[in-house]
């Protein structure tokens, strides 16, 4: 499948974002680290993949290898959370097993969401440092998983399991793509074979429900394992199935739907509000990581959809930052179909359950809108830097949802 629909941006004859990427970003980051690079032309079909390019491209890394070198703050402060965290030590032993449950009797999923957290921080440090033993130790788990694991389910929270640790397995397994004792073939026939039929069974089927029935975090998690897994085996239908879906998906998880209602010149800033900010603020915030997670893939593949929209996702994660930091917003009535008779209910005002929640997931965003395109994300920022420096799983408790994140923002996106 020809990639110049989706990611070839045409502006009166303007060469899309990846064409420049490839032809220069790409270039210059390339010899930042000492590698070469071939341009390419943004019209080439199929465009290749840039590796890594997922939630780091070869830039991030390199800066991180930098700062943390010359003891420079506040890359340092994250580095040193990232190493204090049990799950980045090089003596973890993985549990991998052939059946995940997630939802009903059974589950076991802690096993897989821990030993992912242990290999993304193991990479990170391989990756950052050096450090072979860390390298081995991401590399072992990984391989471990990718040649055990045959299927993931449960209830419906099946869904939930495969979007979630699909993102977060494959973000590991392109950093460490380049070890020697990484098996990537195997990583993904496993990804295609285990994950991505959920994910595309949900996105497609939405488990047989109303439409408006899930969340959109459940679409939105599903959406980002789509696109990583396209990343991962240079899939060009796959990553085109993610970005389709966020542009005009039926769901909760694509943009318009996910940030119903938008505010102009609230207190001098355009708001959003999010599709579960009616709901509690531990899965508005959790919603912040996944639409975060999606749009920086995309990004490291030359595709804005931080923007996209009049940059609706950033009035969203405006609005969400300004209620989470104890601010008001306003609020419009949200009513939507449950169930598979699409039976209706309404959310009148906020949830104000778990407010001001800390998560991981503000750094990435900030250091996008705030130093990379040079806005005013006032809100973003404050809530970024009233929770920084940014740690990852393990750091945010036991529970599932400190480990819906892979975290450690500061240590890789401060600029």
């Amino acid at each position: 499948m020809s990639r110049t629909s989706p990611h070839t941006h045409h502006e009166a004859g303007r060469v899309s974002r990846r064409g420049l990427l490839k032809t220069a970003g790409g270039l210059t980051a390339a010899l930042a680290v000492g590698a070469t690079a071939t341009a390419t032309t943004a019209d080439a079909a199929p465009a290749a993949f840039t590796h890594p390019g997922m939630l780091h491209n070869a830039g991030d890394i390199n800066r991180a290898k930098v700062r943390v070198a010359a003891g420079d703050d506040p890359w340092l402060s994250g580095w040193n959370r990232l190493t204090a965290n049990s799950h980045s030590q090089s003596t973890w032993t993985n549990r991998a097993t052939a059946t995940i449950v997630r939802g009903g009797t059974g589950e076991n999923y802690p096993q897989l969401y821990n030993d992912i957290a242990a290999a993304y921080q193991n990479a990170l440090r391989w990756k950052v440092a050096g450090t072979e033993a860390n390298g081995r130790c991401a590399a072992n788990i990984l391989n471990a998983w990718s040649r055990t694991l045959t299927t993931v389910t449960g209830n419906a929270d099946r869904f939930l399991a495969a979007g979630l640790y699909g993102w977060q397995f494959a973000n590991a397994c392109e950093l460490m793509r380049d070890h020697p004792a990484f098996d990537l073939a195997a990583a993904q026939d496993m990804m295609v074979r285990v994950f991505y039929p959920l994910n595309n069974q949900f996105l497609t089927g939405h488990n047989d429900a109303c439409i408006t029935n899930y969340w959109a975090n459940w679409d939105l998690c599903n959406m980002a394992s789509v696109m990583a897994i396209g990343i991962l085996t240079d899939n060009a239908a796959k990553y085109d199935q993610a970005v389709t879906y966020f542009k005009s998906g039926a769901g909760n998880g694509s943009i318009q739907h996910a940030v119903p209602f938008l505010y102009g010149d609230v207190e001098g800033y355009d708001l959003g509000q999010w599709q579960e900010s009616g709901r509690d603020q531990g899965h508005t915030v959790m919603g912040m990581g996944q639409m975060g997670a999606l749009c920086e893939m995309a990004w490291n593949q030359g595709d804005d959809l931080y923007s996209y929209d009049g940059r609706r996702f950033m009035k969203a994660a405006q609005y969400v930052a300004k209620y989470n930091l104890n601010m008001d917003v306003p609020f419009t009535t949200y009513t939507w179909g449950t169930g598979q008779n699409c039976a209706q209910q309404s959310q009148t005002v906020p949830g104000a359950a778990s407010r001001g929640q800390v998560r991981p997931v503000w750094a990435m965003l900030h250091y996008h809108y705030g130093r990379r395109l040079l806005l005013d994300d006032k809100y973003i920022a404050q809530m970024c830097f009233s929770v920084a420096p940014e740690g990852g799983g393990g750091d945010y408790g036991t529970t599932s949802g400190g480990f819906d994140q892979l975290g450690f923002g500061t240590l890789m996106y401060a600029k």
